[in-house]
This record gives structure tokens, sequence and C-alpha cells, in this order.
């Protein structure tokens, strides 16, 4: 069974800083791209960031590059997600998922919630 749980959310001041987990099992976790994509309340899903199998390659959207960094451990079957300097707009629930349309059933994500 695919399984993915994420964790480390919590209620940061802006300019805080937290560390996303993403737990992975049931499926062959090095042989698929991962994606974080978050949801504010009222809002629509947000990508956030993806990576590559290997971990070599990662890509951010917009609003966080620059202030987050993904990143992967293969042989933990663990995805993470460091979030620097969080503001207010960044408060929503994290998931973690693949990096493909066909998608794995959801987690039930981590709230990060960032206070002005």
């Amino acid at each position: 069974e695919v399984r993915l749980v994420e964790s480390g959310g919590g209620t940061v001041p802006t300019g805080g800083s937290l560390r996303l987990s993403c737990a992975a099992s049931g499926f062959p976790f090095g042989g698929h791209a991962m994606s974080w994509i978050r949801q504010a309340p009222g809002k629509g899903p947000d990508w956030v960031s993806s990576i590559s199998r290997g971990g070599d390659s990662t890509y951010y959207g917009e609003s966080v590059r620059g202030r987050f960094a993904v990143s992967r451990d293969n042989t933990k079957k663990t995805l993470f997600l460091q979030m620097n300097s969080l503001k207010p707009e960044d408060t929503a629930v994290y998931y973690c998922n693949f990096d493909t349309p066909k998608r794995a059933p959801w987690g039930p994500g981590t709230q990060v919630t960032v206070s002005s």
C-alpha cells in the first residue's frame, strides 16, 4: 500500500524556520520524482517544489525560491522541505506526492502557520 505521511509543521513567527518531512512507504521511493504542494484555506493547491529521483535536480515556485530547500534521503525513504524566512502567506497545509499527473493517495498533510 502506497503511503505518504507528512510531519514537522507548526506555528512560527514571521521570519522563522521549519523543516518538514514526508515518510514514504509501499513503493520504490528512489524511483519517483517527488513534489511538495500546499493548500491555504479557501484556495486551490499551490505547487511549492519538486526534486528528481536522485535528488540532483530541484525546482521551486517563484514565491518560495531562495527561501525553501527540498531534499531527499532515498535510503530512509524520506522527503524534506527546509523552510526559512517564513511569511504569513506561507500559511497552509503542506503535502508531499509524486511529481506526476497521476498522484499517490494523499497523506494527512502537515499544518504550517506563520504569525504576523
